[in-house]
């Protein structure tokens, strides 16, 4: 059987998820590629067995052995194997001269997928992204068409066409340099006619979707890590299926160790949450893995990427780390404002509503009663934060054809403010003009900037920090390592004015400096549970002293770059707020409510599986 090996062969029938585990390590560590039907076959044939409505007896939310699955025999996988490649074959002649895909022949292969779908069903549901799910049901997600695509290509021996994966869309990349794109699948609605066009043109290259230009352009290995990311554990809104979830995280595991998930930052997050539910021990603790997700963002996409923020924000609000879950949530509005809204944006939107309508407010409501009253109220970082959140938010709207803001964001925005004393909003140091932001940022001739720095018009970021390039010259950088990890860190806390105009005090408030990348020592230390510690002294002491030994803390600086934030200045720092005025303000030329469009209209649910289902 082509595809197959003997050594693959010989781990049939497939009874636990060790064996599974062992087939994947197989494919990725042999001197050839990974077979991606192959594996997406068997993956899917495994989640389904054990998710399928119809299957019942066998869904577990719990262990009953460990390690067990369904049994899996070798003729099943066979039989699926070789009618996808007939698929291939009949519809499209194979590449017997090694050349490279054509616009054309991608265009054709996906139209084969998508002309074999079944129409009378609802794209969102899950467990529709393996090709078992097209083999055994015509049924494909967005995720699972282009996957299909790539798969598809790889048995017709065309090797150049890979996945591209956005935040929330999928599409493929091929020719000889890899420099061609082509949309293969759908994104909302009537958009069938886009199979085969370049993608991210014209206005749409400045929406989140195509996060200008900046996707996970996967590797066969990355691929892999795709349709692994892509697993669906869920029976339903509630509840996982045991087996699936622990077979996701073991082979997740099995790629981070392989190093095929440090260009990956959602598949890093994915694990991130995974490990949350379940720690292994030995490994690499949550909360790090989400810190690790950010690095990748910011490391090889240039910070444009959303979610590892917001997965990074989601572990902080479940522990009730509510000081650095207003940092992330923050430092994710940072990302979302180099974007112009549109309406395929749809997710990322429903991200932030959630954020500020109910995990914000929520969080203001424990901390303005009880035991914990008034915690992190009397911190003006954290308001410095939630300007900072709602900055962002303003500016994604500026440019863009549809409006953000409506009367549901202001509401819950006024009462958040009205939350805090005026003596605590009275101590961040807000900065609107140009000027006035220039003298304060410029420190020995060096530029800090605590916003990415985008212009939206000409899609291009100035000031841009030395660890947010591109990876290939991470290498060449003329400055020393702590200014590198300084001006990285800049996009993501609250500055310190005193060390900007005097030199005193921490870079930020609140003492923190931002950390190096580990050493591989380091990293060690953390597998094991032990502390990090940095060999380099910060540049500064962490807060400003009085000369008697004591510390004070340090005004917080936010600079602000929204029309309308700006504007809001004055009122956001009277002694009494006119909620009436702010609300006003926020909304004005914002008053369309923006319609919520259901799931079936969008295409991530398997790119990113909803953590809500998981609480």
């Amino acid at each position: 059987m082509a595809g197959f090996r003997d050594i693959d062969k010989a781990l049939f029938p497939i009874k636990s998820i060790n064996t599974v585990v062992q087939l994947f390590r197989n494919q990725l560590e042999s001197p050839s590629v990974p077979d991606l039907a192959l594996l997406s076959i068997v993956s899917g044939v495994i989640e389904n067995s054990l998710t399928s409505r119809s299957n019942t007896a066998l869904q577990v939310c719990e262990p009953v052995e460990q390690n067990n699955l369904p049994v899996l025999e070798l003729k099943t996988v066979e039989i699926l194997y070789n009618k996808f490649r007939s698929i291939m074959l009949n519809a499209v002649e194979a590449n017997k001269s090694k050349g490279f895909a054509t616009r054309e022949l991608v265009k054709k292969v996906s139209d084969v997928i998508w002309n074999s779908l079944t129409r009378s069903y609802y794209k969102d549901r899950a467990h529709l992204q393996s090709l078992y799910s097209f083999l055994s049901g015509n049924k494909l997600d967005c995720f699972g068409v282009a996957f299909a695509v790539v798969a598809g290509c790889q048995c017709l021996g065309f090797n150049d066409v890979h996945l591209a994966l956005s935040e929330d869309h999928a599409w493929v990349i091929f020719g000889e340099n890899g420099t061609e794109t082509a949309e293969v699948t759908w994104h909302g609605k009537g958009n069938e006619d886009k199979r085969g066009q370049e993608i991210g043109k014209g206005v749409s290259a400045r929406s989140w979707l195509y996060v200008n230009n900046k996707p996970v352009v996967c590797t066969r290995h990355m691929e892999v890590a795709a349709l692994v990311s892509a697993i669906n554990p869920s029976l339903n809104s509630t509840h996982d299926a045991y087996e699936v979830a622990l077979l996701q995280q073991e082979l997740l595991w099995l790629l981070y160790d392989l190093g095929h998930l440090k260009k990956y930052p959602m598949a890093i997050g994915n694990l991130g949450d995974l490990e949350e539910i379940s720690a292994t021990e030995g490994k690499v603790p949550c909360k790090v893995l989400f810190e690790e997700a950010v690095f990748s963002a910011r490391n090889y996409y240039s910070n444009q990427h959303v979610y590892p923020y917001t997965y990074q924000g989601g572990y902080f609000y479940r522990n009730k780390m509510y000081e650095e879950a207003f940092e992330s949530w923050a430092n994710a509005s940072n990302v979302i404002r180099m974007y112009n809204y549109s309406r395929d944006d749809e997710e990322i939107y429903k991200e932030f509503l959630e954020i500020a309508n109910e995990l914000i407010p929520h969080i203001m409501k424990i901390e303005s009663s009880g035991f914990s009253a008034n915690t992190i109220l009397k911190k003006p970082k954290c308001f410095a934060d939630l300007l900072r959140f709602y900055d962002g938010i303003c500016q994604w709207e500026e440019g863009s054809a549809t409006p953000v803001l409506h009367i549901g964001w202001a509401k819950p925005l006024v009462l958040t403010i009205s939350r805090f004393d005026a003596d605590v909003r009275a101590q961040v140091n807000i900065v609107c003009d140009k000027s006035e932001e220039n003298m304060l940022m410029k420190k020995n001739g060096t530029y800090f900037n605590n916003n990415n720095n985008y212009d939206k018009e000409n899609g291009t970021t100035s000031n841009e920090s030395p660890s947010v390039k591109n990876s290939n010259d991470k290498d060449n950088s003329p400055f020393h390592p702590s200014i590198e990890a300084l001006t990285a860190a800049c996009s993501e806390k609250i500055l310190n004015p005193e060390y900007l105009l005097q030199g005193d005090g921490s870079p930020f408030v609140g003492g923190d400096y931002p950390e190096r990348p580990s050493s591989s020592s380091e990293k060690e230390e953390k597998r094991n549970g032990g502390p990090s510690t940095s060999k380099e002294e910060p540049l500064e002491s962490p807060s400003s002293s009085n000369g008697d030994g004591s510390h004070v803390e340090t005004k917080p600086l936010v600079i602000l770059r929204s029309q309308k934030m700006k504007q809001l200045k004055d009122l956001l720092l009277a002694e009494k707020l006119n909620t009436q005025a702010i609300s006003l303000h926020l909304t004005a030329q914002s008053q369309v409510q923006v319609g919520k469009k259901g799931r079936g209209d969008n295409c991530g649910d398997s790119l990113r599986p909803k953590r809500t289902r998981r609480e």
